[in-house]
């Protein structure tokens, strides 16, 4: 972009973030038809991706059910 915009123009890296991301989608959209990639079908994906644990992040749930617990007297 920089290359085929006027001289002149200013181009803040903040405002670059904020477009890329509004656009990222179609960015990697475009990019993966130009490589010929096919991504894994979505329902396939849903379901990997849920069934994922990370050990170390605690499931909302539990979170919740601990922090809503009477505390004991001391």
């Amino acid at each position: 972009m920089t290359e085929q915009a006027d001289d002149d123009l200013v181009f803040p890296p903040e405002r670059w973030a904020a477009t890329f991301r509004s656009h990222a989608q179609l960015i990697l959209h475009e990019l993966g038809e130009y490589l010929s990639y096919s991504p894994p079908p979505l329902l396939e994906r849903l379901n990997e991706d849920a069934q994922k644990i990370h050990q170390q992040r605690p499931v909302l749930q539990e979170t919740l059910a601990t922090a809503i617990q009477p505390r004991a007297k001391a």
